[in-house]
């Protein structure tokens, strides 16, 4: 019988420690630290019955593969993968709970035409059964398993040899060589690490559902990330029907894509106009409403920013902002205020970027600071204008990357003009068939878009 010990793990970020600390090296959070029994000698379980030792290879020798990738229905799904789901992948989807993971998981395996393996160690066989029929069954292939020893598990799946492994959630399953709770660090860890062997070894794809809350008492997909060979992140606002796949690490692909749902009552839809969608539809003109074209990964994408400005009712001006960053909102009221002349010091500012979804692009700011200055004159943009360019601390309106892929964006979807920077180079703006308006200064929005 193995010898076992305990150690101190941070349930923040994983951190290992042989003792107990009150404030975690790796990632400074205070009264972090469990303690947890692990075994010195961990049992291994073996999927191949290929012994060949590994040897080194002159790196011109080794030949050049190219990856086969497995094409899914889920389209969203392909994109944020990297182009298709590589064979022998063990991808991670995290989120907070309630957001849509266990749902787009089970859509995945009852409707793909796969042999697919869905593990579950949170629900009951009637229960995805139930959620099952709600979405529609396609896939007669799919078989399920409630299960949470990861040993019975993986004797089921080897049994079976899947196309396809689904694990909800990596939380739930527990590991027998590993004597504490199922949830901590410890068994999160090597119950991934054995999953990673299976998926390596079998060349089955492995999909793990993992789990993240606001206080950390749970390790989440942060312990994880450099195990897994991609990370995607599923969020969104429950009280909005729009959720958003990203990629935060892809080994096989970039890390920029982005891939749009929509949640309804028969599971989640996948939105191929995403611009449509965030862009609401009003009879009259309203103020403080402008649309920018932004840029998530490959994808362009159509915005809308309202802004709200009124008095201040209590002497200190409020700053208060969804879906765009706060700090960089001030820094623009501070240019407009210091460079352009319009007094806002005294004024609420409250900023929103409709259907409840983030953007960092910095060519967003000119649609912002033409939104804010929209509603604080209360006179409306014309329809059919967007923005495409950032703003400096000067007061100009700077460049913005690919710009020909934003100008086409706003004449696919029949807009008359497009604001863009005049120091964008290489543009031809007889190629297009919408307006391309050239500006250098803030003033020379103004003056064109109010004129």
């Amino acid at each position: 019988m193995s010898k076992q010990k305990s150690a101190f793990f941070c349930q923040e970020c994983g951190y290992e420690a042989p003792k107990w600390l009150g404030k975690c090296p790796s990632c400074s959070s205070w009264n972090t630290f469990v303690e947890e029994i692990v075994a010195s000698g961990k049992s291994s379980i073996s999927f191949s019955t290929d012994t060949r030792n590994a040897k080194p290879t002159l790196i011109n020798e080794i030949e050049n593969l190219v990856e086969n990738r497995m094409q899914l229905v889920d389209v969203e799904l392909n994109r944020v993968l990297g182009g298709g789901l590589v064979k022998g992948a063990l991808v991670l989807i995290g989120g907070e709970p309630g957001i849509g993971k266990s749902t787009l998981m089970l859509q995945m395996a009852i409707q793909e035409p796969l042999n697919i393996l869905y593990v579950s160690g949170e629900e009951s066989e009637q229960q995805i059964r139930m959620r099952a029929e709600r979405i529609g069954i396609k896939n007669n292939h799919c078989q399920l398993l409630t299960e949470t020893n990861l040993v019975n598990i993986l004797n089921h799946a080897k049994a079976l040899m899947p196309e396809m492994l689904i694990i909800d959630s990596i939380q739930t399953l527990f590991y027998s060589a590993i004597d504490s709770s199922p949830g901590s660090v410890s068994q999160v860890r090597e119950c991934t690490a054995q999953l990673l062997r299976f998926a390596k070894e079998t060349n089955v794809p492995v999909f793990l559902i993992g789990h993240i809350t606001k206080d950390g008492s749970i390790a989440g997909p942060k312990v994880l990330e450099h195990m897994v060979d991609a990370v995607l992140q599923f969020e969104g606002d429950r009280n909005h029907v729009y959720r958003l796949l990203r990629t935060v690490k892809n080994r096989f692909g970039s890390t920029n894509e982005l891939g749009i749902y929509e949640m309804q009552g028969t599971g989640l839809r996948m939105v191929e106009n995403p611009s449509e969608i965030l862009i609401s539809h009003t009879e009259g003109n309203l103020s403080g409403i402008a649309i920018a074209t932004t840029i998530e990964g490959l994808r362009p994408l159509q915005v809308e920013v309202q802004a709200l400005v009124s008095s201040a009712a209590y002497g200190t001006p409020q700053r208060s902002s969804t879906g765009f960053d706060a700090k960089r909102l001030n820094m623009l009221l501070a240019v407009m205020e210091k460079r352009c002349g319009f007094k806002l010091a005294s004024k609420d500012v409250f900023l929103n970027i409709a259907g409840g979804i983030k953007v960092d692009d910095p060519a967003v700011d000119l649609a912002v600071t033409m939104a804010v200055l929209s509603s604080n004159a209360d006179i409306a943009i014309p329809r059919g204008i967007t923005f495409a360019a950032e703003v400096g601390l000067s007061g100009e309106v700077r460049p913005v990357n690919r710009a020909e892929i934003r100008i086409l964006e706003a004449q696919k979807l029949g807009y008359e003009a497009i604001y863009i920077s005049k120091f964008n180079k290489g543009i031809k703006i007889s190629d297009f068939k919408i307006k391309v308006m050239l500006c250098e200064k803030i003033e020379d929005v103004v003056r064109k878009v109010f004129s």
